[in-house]
């Protein structure tokens, strides 16, 4: 397998492991092959400028994982794999954690997040972080996806003149263009999703309080998630086995239990398609047009002839609309950002929401190319304590979506709903969804159905999508990588 050729590309972490196993490939020569694709189609002239930060010592990493293996001893089917991570998320390393900020780029975390730990007990590689959209789109209305102040704009790897999709998009597309074998973005509201969908991979956000979000620059307690941005459905959910667990430090957690188990071997099932009840909302589906139609006349003869059913449901955009939840967003977002800045160290230039915005004043001309509105917004209200009315009342329609949602699948005894775009009720309500390459559009862009479970179901939702996925065998390739 060597290093620039189509099967390191396009490899999934499962056949990298393959190779692995096979004395085909190390750990090293797979850290150096992502190395030169991104010395060649990221850190180029008009690059895709996903990656926004190198892990000085992954090489070395690898080398003392190689060694592991030679020994005899192998952690898992992510040793030696290198992932990248949202620029969200806390290493304890050489790498800066800054949400993409300018006022945030000298933080050298004091502790690994809690997904970090895990996937590097599971012998994963810390390869780099991604950029993204800065403070996951909490800085400017009119701030493009893909966009942060330290790191410039992310570029989709299918089509420079469309949206990569926010917030997560160095993520999402250094996963489509092979720049690693996998990468972690998080979501509030579509930041996995979106930007999965719009660069042809997939997409997953678990469920609330499956994995541990501590160690992650928050947006809010209620709705920030972790998850995994894969190049196939048994990618993300070996990756989602490595994330999952309780955590001490995460109160989201503890209503799982002690040390529940995600299966992902249950995704592997060639036949999971057979007896699955899919609930679809039809009309949605009847005024689709051109190659999104043809998609998704595809995908639904696929689940048909492999045994599934599908089921007419009520359309779930009804349950909540985006107005009512916002007061979640602005409510918590001032107090969980604090209360993350007063982890680090206290030599950090930024240590408060304040001195965040009073940084990016002083450097304007570099900081605040789309303005910080939203973030003087949070700051000016007095909505820290989490007792605004507004805030409690948005915590009672969550409530209430929540029952409404459960109340669907139990009524019409389905065990995923397909939806022809994101929804806001899934993550709205913390129940876990799935993004799936389906095809290409006319404007070259990827296109993706979106697949909501039960909550704590992802073992049949990931099932289900494996099945489909095996059905189409739709694989989204940049033109711009295809022939390397």
């Amino acid at each position: 397998m060597a290093c620039g050729a189509a099967g390191i590309r396009d490899a999934t972490i499962v056949e990298l492991q393959e190779a692995l196993i096979a004395g085909r490939l190390t750990s090293r020569e797979l850290v150096l092959c992502y190395l030169e694709r991104i010395a060649t189609f990221d850190r180029c002239q008009d690059g895709l400028n996903a990656v926004l930060e190198l892990n000085p010592d992954a090489l070395f990493i690898a080398d003392a994982l190689d060694a592991e293996r030679g020994r005899g001893h192998v952690r898992g089917p992510l040793h030696g794999i290198p992932v990248m991570l949202k620029d969200t998320i806390n290493t304890a390393d050489k790498m800066h954690t800054s949400a993409g900020s300018l006022a945030l780029a000298d933080n050298l975390a004091p502790y690994d997040a809690h997904v970090v730990s895990r996937l590097r007990a599971a012998g994963a590689i810390m390869l780099g972080k991604t950029n993204m959209t800065e403070f996951a789109n909490f800085m400017g209305e009119n701030m493009p996806g893909g966009y942060s102040s330290r790191g410039g704009q992310v570029l989709s790897p299918f089509n420079r003149d469309r949206n990569p999709g926010g917030s997560s998009a160095g993520s999402a597309a250094a996963v489509a263009a092979g720049l690693c074998a996998a990468a972690l973005g998080t979501e509030n509201y579509g930041s996995i999703i979106y930007p999965a969908m719009y660069n042809g991979i997939v997409g997953l956000k678990p469920t609330m309080g499956l994995v541990s979000r501590h160690g992650n620059v928050p947006t809010t307690n209620t709705l920030d998630v972790i998850g995994p941005m894969t190049r196939s459905v048994a990618d993300a959910a070996l990756v989602l086995a490595a994330m999952a667990g309780r955590d001490e430090n995460d109160p989201a957690t503890w209503a799982q239990g002690e040390g529940l188990p995600v299966d992902d071997a249950r995704a592997l099932d060639p036949d999971g398609l057979r007896g699955a009840r899919i609930g679809v909302h039809r009309p949605t589906w009847d005024v689709l047009e051109g190659a999104k139609a043809a998609a998704f006349g595809a995908l639904r003869a696929a689940l048909e002839d492999a045994g599934a059913t599908l089921v007419d449901v009520e359309d779930v955009g009804t349950l909540i609309a985006e107005s009512d939840i916002n007061p979640i967003f602005f409510c918590e977002c001032k107090a969980c950002l604090n209360a993350y800045l007063a982890t680090l160290f206290p030599n950090l230039t930024c240590t408060s929401l304040q001195e965040v915005i009073a940084f990016n004043d002083r450097h304007a001309e570099r900081a605040l190319r789309y303005g910080q509105p939203i973030l003087r917004e949070v700051q000016d209200e007095t909505w820290g304590t989490l007792t605004a009315p507004a805030y409690l009342d948005a915590l009672a329609k969550r409530e209430r979506a929540i029952a409404a949602l459960d109340g669907l699948f139990e009524a019409q005894r389905v065990d995923v709903l397909l939806c022809t775009q994101p929804e806001f009720v899934a993550p709205t309500t913390g129940f876990p969804s799935l993004t799936l390459p389906i095809g290409m559009g006319e404007d070259r862009m990827p296109l993706g159905a979106y697949w909501i479970a039960r909550r704590y179901d992802e073992a049949t939702l990931l099932r289900i999508a494996h099945g489909a996925e095996q059905r189409l065998g739709v694989r989204c390739v940049p033109e711009m990588i295809s022939a390397t």
